[in-house]
């Protein structure tokens, strides 16, 4: 079956860079969704070693109310997992209603690790099967809604980024002896692989087999299943719900083309927003220029000091201006723990211009920048103090 899958797909940067927005937009319109229609929602994630799991899940959650959803990171099992039936660790994290439970490596170890490991008796995990879809059926029975991604790349890709994280400071702790040695046992794994996906991918439960060797295909192929699926079990159109990024960007563009000869316009889309050096407490250093102040940077890229009114609260006046640049995505900053309060006018003023925002800590919001920088229509507020 594996051998089957054209790993080779992929998209273009500026076909990912355009529909990757509004595919996250959609989905987390669809995740409140989920919380008012109190249905829970499971997300499982299996794939080779350096398959791009995290980097997927991250794309995922990224606009999604950091409430509404938990991310499960599955490891071996220890003490009381260890201890119970293989299952009864994954039976004491499934979600709440109206909550999504993400699971990085799931229940499908019994088939995969622990078959080729030896883990397991050939008895328990033959046996396995029956019991994962009648788990499974379980929780659609419930009203859960489930979704199983396997994201598949070659085995040529896989020894590729291998040696990139090898060579990589900030990656080189994610390769183990480990992810070595599973390598050198590929062909088990892949019967293994085989034999799951033919047995488990029920009407229940399906499996969705997402090519990977094109990291950006992979991200918009899962996306877009579970903005297509979630938009079915839950009856609900985000794209008519809300003002889409798509007709947002047809408006920009014509509103620009009337103000705008059409390269001063061309010249504007391909503004970068300008670069953070370095950031502390209470002090940023951006295009080499440093603030002791909060600071506002519009989607033209002019960088502008912000002074509160009050200490730790962001108004609506406060976001006006950068509202009326007419931004596509704003990041906003709430300090080094996260207090500065944002008004819910601003939310709601945010919202009724079809403005998509994430909100973090500042350090990881201005890491959240640097992705965005590159991408028309951008905006930020870093709040720099506590």
């Amino acid at each position: 079956m594996l051998d089957t899958i054209d790993t080779g797909l992929s998209i273009t940067k500026e076909e990912y860079d355009r529909t990757l927005v509004p595919y996250q937009v959609a989905l987390h319109s669809l995740g409140y969704q989920v919380y008012i229609q109190q249905r829970p929602v499971i997300l499982v994630y299996e794939g080779w070693d350096a398959a791009g799991k995290g980097g997927n899940i991250k794309r995922v959650t990224e606009r999604l109310d950091p409430r509404g959803y938990v991310v499960h990171a599955i490891p071996a099992p220890k003490g009381d997992d260890k201890s119970h039936h293989y299952m009864w660790r994954f039976w004491r994290r499934l979600p709440e209603k109206g909550q999504i439970a993400i699971f990085d490596r799931s229940w499908y170890g019994r088939v995969m690790v622990e078959r080729v490991e030896g883990f397991c008796t050939e008895e328990e995990w033959k046996r396995a099967y029956r019991e994962i879809n009648d788990f499974e059926r379980q929780l659609v029975d419930f009203g859960t809604i489930v979704f199983k991604f396997w994201i598949n790349i070659s085995r040529e890709e896989q020894l590729r980024r291998f040696e990139a994280r090898k060579e990589s400071q900030l990656k080189s702790w994610k390769l183990t002896d480990e992810d070595w040695r599973n390598r050198d046992r590929w062909e088990d794994y892949a019967v293994a692989v085989n034999e799951m996906l033919q047995k488990t991918s029920t009407l229940t439960a399906p499996w969705t087999v997402v090519e990977g060797n094109d990291k950006r295909y992979a991200r918009i192929k899962v996306l877009k299943a579970l903005v297509d699926e979630l938009s079915k079990e839950l009856d609900f159109d985000p794209i008519e719900e809300l003002p889409t990024l798509w007709e947002l960007e047809k408006e920009r563009k014509k509103k620009s083309s009337k103000k705008l000869s059409p390269k001063v316009a061309d010249d504007i889309e391909q503004i970068s927003l300008p670069m953070i050096q370095s950031f502390e407490f209470e002090k940023i250093v951006i295009d080499g220029k440093e603030f002791d102040s909060d600071v506002m940077i519009y989607p033209n890229g002019k960088v502008k000091k912000w002074k509160r009114k009050e200490k730790h609260d962001l108004q609506a006046s406060d976001i006006k201006k950068i509202i009326k640049r007419d931004p596509k995505l704003v990041i906003l900053g709430l300090g080094t723990v996260g207090n500065l309060n944002v008004h819910p006018s601003v939310l709601d003023n945010l919202d009724k211009a079809g403005v998509a925002v994430l909100s973090f800590k500042t350090e990881k919001a201005i890491e959240t920048y640097k992705e965005h920088r590159e991408t028309p229509g951008t905006a930020a507020l870093f709040h720099i103090g506590d």
